[in-house]
């Protein structure tokens, strides 16, 4: 494990279906991105694959003894796959990113560097992209899934789609879970108390393949979600302050 003089233990998340080819290249990007910065963990969350995936991270494990696979027997989607990886992290930040390609490491430092600047009061740290990659339609789908969002959640945050994230492990644990939860993280950690800060990133094509994990691309399912994220907002209650009577 790389060798750094920071406290802080972080785990980089990466959950990934399907996506041999682009294993090797995007590990090599998150170590140039994180060695001596940082001493770090790489999960890999290999979410029912039936490619080479597991295969690619098998050998690439052999190189780097801070590289970590989880295996889904059975894909069961992007939230259980990051779930499952900040289960088993060891850090405690924790920052996730798309194992396509498309989400560049270089921006993985500015990240975690804010989550740790911003002490407490920064649960979420999370990049919106410039200058999509997608496709037109999905880019459409996205604006149109960012809007209906904005205007019912009222979350401040014109990208919730990017893989790009970074937070503190024990914050993301104590969000209410559900299938679709990484779509919505800022509107759940507002409603948690936390702040939440943003990073510019810029987006870029995937290194290879095709597109597994998708983000509202259930159109109906999306607003179904987000109808139930603004209900668990609304019936959040203050903690209250409990102080132990003793005679």
């Amino acid at each position: 494990m790389p060798v750094s003089s920071a406290e802080t233990a972080v785990s980089i998340v990466v959950p990934v279906r399907n996506e041999a080819d682009n294993i090797a290249p995007l590990i090599a990007e998150i170590a140039a991105a994180l060695d001596g910065r940082w001493v770090y963990e790489i999960i890999y969350v290999n979410d029912g694959s039936t490619d080479a995936t597991a295969e690619r991270l098998a050998s690439a494990m052999m190189q780097r003894p801070n590289l970590r696979q989880i295996h889904h027997a059975v894909s069961t989607g992007q939230s259980a796959a990051i779930r499952s990886g900040v289960g088993a992290a060891r850090g405690a930040i924790v920052a996730t990113l798309d194992g396509d390609g498309q989400n560049d490491p270089t921006f993985l430092p500015a990240l975690i560097s804010t989550v740790e600047k911003g002490g407490e009061r920064v649960g979420l740290v999370a990049g919106q992209r410039v200058g999509r990659k997608d496709s037109g339609f999905k880019i459409i789908q996205s604006r149109i899934a960012n809007a209906v969002r904005k205007a019912i959640l009222h979350d401040g945050t014109r990208d919730t789609g990017c893989g790009l994230k970074a937070f503190r492990r024990e914050v993301f644990l104590a969000l209410p879970y559900f299938d679709g939860l990484h779509r919505f993280l800022p509107a759940l950690v507002r409603r948690e108390g936390y702040e939440i800060a943003y990073v510019d990133v810029i987006d870029r094509p995937r290194h290879s393949g095709v597109s597994n994990y998708g983000f509202f691309d259930r159109l109906w399912i999306g607003i179904i979600d987000i109808a139930g994220v603004w209900w668990l907002i609304r019936r959040k209650k203050p903690t209250p302050v409990a102080t132990e009577v003793t005679l």
